[in-house]
């Protein structure tokens, strides 16, 4: 059995996952008489790809990864909760994570029955990879680190990820739903030579196409094989694999240099203000900002129509708003309302 394999609930191991008309088909056909579908044309009465060929085709050379490693889900939701059916007995085994960070992580740990650790960051939500490996015990099978953070803004080098992915026993995920708006690299090219590395990206944040709610797996193929055994079989519509395929042709560069820019204005602009008492350096698209009354800003704000975060009960975030770098004309209203605080 190899070091996957290992991890892996003897239960999904043994699992023969449902096969559907199409999986059963191969070579071509112009009639369709096999999946109880309507035989009226719409353009959506056939049932989408359950594999996502062609839109796995084009992530694969658009990222520079091979099909075979890659996992699309409905939103980056699905690929995390699916690692945890895959890998995690519930009532058993357990998930260590950092603290703050994605609230999805835990509270897919609660519906999956699975003890959750947090081991806090270090001093300017630095990582602290001795920490979390002391944190992980035999119980431990998967591992999330999120980088860039939400919602410190952060992203970690790539250095102490790869020691905690190589000290750990179990499964590293490292969530870069943000990282088309960082300096510091993705992870995909250290795929080969960790093969217990799982990277979720998305097409949400950079790619504008967060209505669609497609997300990205990428690991060693047997873990996407194990992924795709557990997911159900249309879990990306055809819509979304249509829409998801066109929008992929686009390219993003200018939007993406545009939010930069604008991130680097509200970094400048919002130490300004009195009551602000820190803007913490991003590598994502949003700021955290400690104010002097998280409470207070963010109802001024509601009041003129502006809705931002507010994490000040968030562990680590105490008197923080989240603010999502806007179009310019949105943070012009921004810094306007938060003139007259």
């Amino acid at each position: 059995m190899n070091e996957i394999d290992a991890l892996v609930r003897p239960n999904i191991l043994a699992l023969s996952p449902y096969s559907t008309a199409r999986d059963e088909f191969k070579g071509q056909a112009d009639v369709f008489i096999d999946a109880n579908e309507s035989p009226f044309p719409n353009g959506w009465n056939r049932y989408p790809d359950p594999r996502q060929k062609a839109l796995k085709a084009r992530i694969s050379a658009i990222k520079g990864i091979g099909a075979e490693r890659i996992f699309i889900g409905n939103g980056s939701d699905e690929a995390i909760d699916v690692l945890m059916r895959v890998f995690c007995t519930p009532g058993l085994d357990e998930i260590v994570s950092i603290a703050p960070s994605y609230g999805m992580y835990r509270v897919a740990a609660d519906i999956n029955d699975l003890p959750f650790k947090e081991v806090p960051l270090g001093e300017g939500f630095r990582l602290e990879p001795r920490k979390l490996i002391a944190a992980c015990s035999e119980r431990t099978k998967l591992l999330f680190l999120c980088s860039p953070n939400n919602p410190s803004g952060n992203a970690f080098p790539a250095a102490d990820i790869l020691s905690v992915a190589e000290a750990f026993s179990g499964i590293t995920v490292v969530d870069e739903a943000y990282i088309d708006f960082s300096s510091r690299p993705s992870l995909l090219p250290q795929l080969d030579a960790h093969p217990r590395l799982v990277v979720l990206q998305t097409l949400s944040k950079a790619r504008g196409l967060a209505a669609l709610r497609v997300g990205l797996a990428f690991a060693s193929p047997r873990i996407i094989e194990l992924m795709s055994r557990v997911k159900y079989p249309y879990n990306i519509n055809a819509a979304a694999q249509k829409l998801a395929m066109e929008a992929l042709e686009e390219p993003i560069d200018t939007q993406v240099a545009t939010i930069l820019a604008q991130r680097d204005r509200l970094m400048q602009e919002l130490p300004r203000f009195p009551f602000v008492r820190k803007v913490w350096p991003s590598d994502a698209n949003f700021l955290l900002v400690e104010v002097d009354d998280a409470d207070a800003a963010y109802g001024h704000l509601i009041g003129d129509g502006i809705i931002v975060r507010n994490r000040n009960r968030v562990k680590g975030c105490s008197g923080c708003l989240r603010i999502t770098v806007g179009l310019p004309e949105e943070n012009d209203r921004l810094l306007k309302s938060l003139s007259e605080l």
